[in-house]
């Protein structure tokens, strides 16, 4: 559900060190908010400052958010922690090879698109053919 950003109460945080928000900000604009903050039904945040910080620096007057109402506190500061430590990053072969794949997408090699125009040509050829033959 979207939540008007002013609305979010921010209390004594885990986390004391929000890092460089640019890289966040950046991605936000170019992708959106790929992964909702988390808050509980008294709109007080229990995960995403630093994508709610984001979001604010960029304007934003609202935010998608999963409400999650945790029995008591010790929940809350579970969830918190839980949020923040149980990611897994990319070890560096596979961002190696994200990145390559990447790479060659954007910028496909002479052959590579040699053979997609080939490929193009003989579909249109085909597609030509088979309406000749269908007509009387």
């Amino acid at each position: 559900m979207k939540v008007s950003i002013d609305s979010i109460v921010v209390q004594k945080r885990i986390r004391k060190d929000l890092g460089n928000l640019e890289p966040l900000q950046d991605s936000l604009k170019r992708y959106g908010l790929l992964n909702p903050i988390t808050i509980n039904s008294k709109n007080e945040l229990i995960a995403g400052e630093r994508r709610l910080e984001a979001a604010k620096a960029l304007g934003w007057t609202q935010i998608q958010a999963v409400v999650v109402d945790p029995p008591d506190e010790i929940t809350q500061l579970e969830l918190e922690i839980e949020e923040n430590t149980q990611r897994m990053p990319f070890t560096d072969e596979e961002l190696l090879a994200g990145y390559t794949k990447l790479e060659k997408l954007r910028n496909p090699s002479f052959f590579r698109m040699l053979w997609q125009k080939l490929v193009r040509f003989f579909r249109k050829l085909f597609a030509r053919f088979t309406r000749r033959k269908k007509q009387p």
